[in-house]
């Protein structure tokens, strides 16, 4: 079995296709799960090698994508872990994306897709990990900060739920592709030997205000005033702002989300891992400089 062959699902998505590039720039050989190769560049060498496979399709055709897999990265949704692990071979490792949403108070779909993933890893026994993001920032086309800084130039004062002062801890893309490669080292040299999980976030954690004027201050926009509204003021207010051409769509479950802390100690991320993750400030310039 070739330790240096990785197969990863979702490699069409956004951490996925960052992943891909960055393990094939490492001389990895990288095998692509994806529902539609058509969305994979094509100048991307690895490319060539897909295979088309449905994670929440029939576990058949999965069995057979993953036949010959030895590692594993799973860059799709982590509700699929179960079946992931169903279909995969049982010496094979699995590496997984899941999200610190996990830890909300508002439990949603998402959530707790994440938290039923994770457990199916833990009851497996199967050597792995889970990889716990923060809202993900960085990468081509993500809608975190780019949608903050399209909201802000149409906003001379910045309206926020108990003033935007709950804790962030965004972490850049190329952040978490270096975690999740980390990861895929770590198995390939056989130091996973036990399921795990991990939470990977930005150096430190910020007020959410702190937030918005660091992006709007790498956008170019200047710094903008916040006013602080209750959680029920802005609900009611979101429904009509979408009416307005060119507005991003905000949801009652974002505002909800932006009253609750969500701060995180990375001590593993950084012994354990090795990854030291770059300042908010470093990682908007760098964002910003390449739009």
């Amino acid at each position: 079995m070739n330790d240096r062959i990785i197969h990863v699902i979702g490699a069409s998505g956004r951490s996925g296709r960052s992943l891909c590039r960055a393990l094939h720039a490492r001389g990895y050989r990288v095998v692509p799960i994806v529902r539609d190769p058509a969305r994979l560049p094509p100048d991307d060498r690895y490319a060539a090698d897909a295979r088309v496979a449905d994670v929440s399709g029939p576990a058949k055709v999965l069995v057979r994508a993953l036949s010959d897999a030895r590692h594993i990265v799973n860059t799709a949704h982590a509700r699929h872990t179960g079946a992931i692990l169903n279909a995969a071979p049982p010496h094979a490792t699995l590496i997984g994306l899941g999200s610190t949403r996990k830890f909300t108070r508002w439990p949603d779909a998402h959530g707790t897709g994440v938290l039923a993933g994770e457990q199916a890893l833990m009851t497996s026994r199967r050597p792995g990990i889970m990889l716990h993001p923060t809202m993900i920032y960085g990468a081509t086309g993500e809608d975190n900060v780019q949608r903050l800084a399209r909201l802000l130039k149409f906003l001379p004062i910045v309206p926020l739920p108990q003033g935007g002062t709950a804790l962030v801890q965004p972490i850049h893309q190329d952040d978490v592709t270096a975690a999740l490669i980390a990861a895929i080292d770590r198995a390939t040299s056989g130091k996973l030997d036990a399921p795990g999980s991990m939470v990977i976030a930005g150096p430190q954690a910020m007020a959410y205000r702190d937030f918005v004027q660091g992006v709007a201050k790498a956008a170019g926009l200047g710094k903008r005033p916040i006013l602080s509204l209750p959680a029920a003021a802005l609900m009611a207010i979101t429904p009509l702002a979408a009416r307005l051409p060119g507005l991003p769509r905000i949801g009652r479950d974002e505002i909800r989300r932006l009253m609750e802390d969500k701060a995180f100690d990375i001590t593993p991320m950084r012994t354990v891992l090795g990854v030291d993750p770059r300042p908010l400030k470093d990682g908007l310039t760098q964002l910003f400089a390449r739009d």
